[in-house]
């Protein structure tokens, strides 16, 4: 369906075209010779902008253009289109405001995930804790848990085990 709605605009185009006389119509020929070299999307956007550069070429000198000359202008308009379309700037600022799913606008730089965010859930989540923790410190845990007396050494682990975890949050 998509292929003949496609097939369908350029017939009505190259029909429009058909209209043309005299030295718009040898400006149209000189364009499609070049179009090739542009990619699909964009053939007529540079049929039309080649088309127009040579009637202004034409009103600047007051006499027709040569041939010759035609086409240095058509290939000039190929070179211009990829020097144009290379000099677009490729990264998006991310102060960019975007549309979400939901119809919310929000900056780009909102939706970047931090990889140093707490996971609450999960924070929260004694299994998970445990996967992420020393084995010795689970055992003085368990060892606390069940009313035993830690030893001195027991305690000292303790502490300095909070202390470097208090030293990794600031």
């Amino acid at each position: 369906m998509r292929q003949e709605v496609i097939v369908d605009i350029e017939q009505a185009i190259n029909q429009s075209y058909d209209q043309l006389q005299g030295e718009w119509w040898e400006w149209l020929q000189v364009a499609k010779t070049y179009e090739h070299k542009v990619p699909y999307q964009d053939r007529l956007d540079y049929r039309h902008d080649t088309i127009i550069e040579l009637y202004h070429a034409r009103q600047r000198d007051q006499k027709p253009i040569p041939i010759l000359r035609a086409y240095r202008i058509a290939s000039f308009m190929v070179a211009l289109y990829w020097r144009r379309l290379k000099s677009k700037p490729t990264m998006l600022s991310l102060e960019a405001d975007i549309e979400l799913d939901d119809g919310e606008i929000v900056q780009l730089k909102d939706t970047i995930a931090d990889d140093h965010a707490i996971d609450i859930e999960a924070w929260l989540d004694e299994a998970t804790w445990r996967l992420g923790c020393p084995m010795r410190l689970v055992q003085i845990a368990r060892k606390s848990l069940n009313g035993q007396a830690l030893t001195n050494k027991e305690h000292q682990y303790l502490w300095r085990f909070r202390q470097k975890e208090q030293k990794r949050l600031f």
